[in-house]
């Protein structure tokens, strides 16, 4: 089977380091990383990273040759200190950056990592800003979106706030409370996401598809036959 070629931006974050994980003894996938520092991979890993500074992000997508397009970008607002134009540059324009770049690179496939509840109508700025990010993109005319929709996503992170810890130690608990339509506000592990990932990287049906906790692990059901 050749190889399918997958772009990914946010390689520093715990999804993107997750799927480079993942990604060693797959001969499956080829991931080309493009970010704006080094990254460490690990013992077995078999990938470019391409080292360019965002506002030349399009040449490095371009150069990457690659069929889909991974967004895995994302910050907080408490990093960006609370300023909005701050995150907004990171979680709406270079995220809309990268997919026009993709597009023009003529890579017709993105899949990326937004947030359950994402909704530009939302009274929560972030929720509203992933909203707004999602209906932009789909006018960005790729062939096919896949917009991933996860809970708290659980995994280890170099830096991690003693809210997200807590939370991250009552999940089993409080996910089991979540039923129903509540149950798009599971937690899953960025491992999770990185498998349904590279599931949804060899879809060929054209359109915008959401996953949301259940889709989100259908999907590796369905990839694994």
């Amino acid at each position: 089977m050749k190889p399918i070629r997958i772009c990914l931006v946010g390689a520093t974050g715990l999804v993107g380091s997750r799927m480079i994980e993942k990604a060693v003894m797959r001969p499956d996938l080829r991931l080309i990383g493009v970010a704006r520092r080094e990254v460490a991979l690990p013992p077995g890993a078999r990938m470019e990273m391409l080292i360019a500074d965002p506002d030349n992000w399009g040449d490095a997508i371009a150069a990457a040759n690659a069929k889909v397009l991974v967004c895995a970008l994302g910050t907080t607002f408490a990093k960006a200190d609370r300023d909005e134009a701050t995150f907004r540059a990171v979680d709406q324009d270079l995220v809309l950056a990268c997919a026009r770049h993709a597009k023009a690179a003529g890579i017709g496939h993105m899949i990326l990592v937004s947030s359950v509840g994402a909704d530009r109508a939302s009274r929560s700025f972030y929720l509203r800003v992933k909203g707004e990010t999602e209906d932009a993109l789909a006018k960005v005319g790729l062939a096919r979106l896949d917009i991933l929709r996860p809970g708290l996503i659980r995994g280890p992170r170099q830096e991690r706030r003693l809210g997200e810890r807590i939370a991250m130690l009552a999940s089993p608990l409080t996910d089991l409370l979540f039923h129903g339509g509540l149950r798009r506000y599971r937690s899953t592990r960025a491992d999770t996401l990185a498998e349904a990932v590279f599931a949804l990287a060899r879809e060929k049906a054209a359109g915008r598809f959401v996953h949301e906790y259940d889709a989100i692990r259908y999907a590796i059901r369905r990839a694994r036959g």
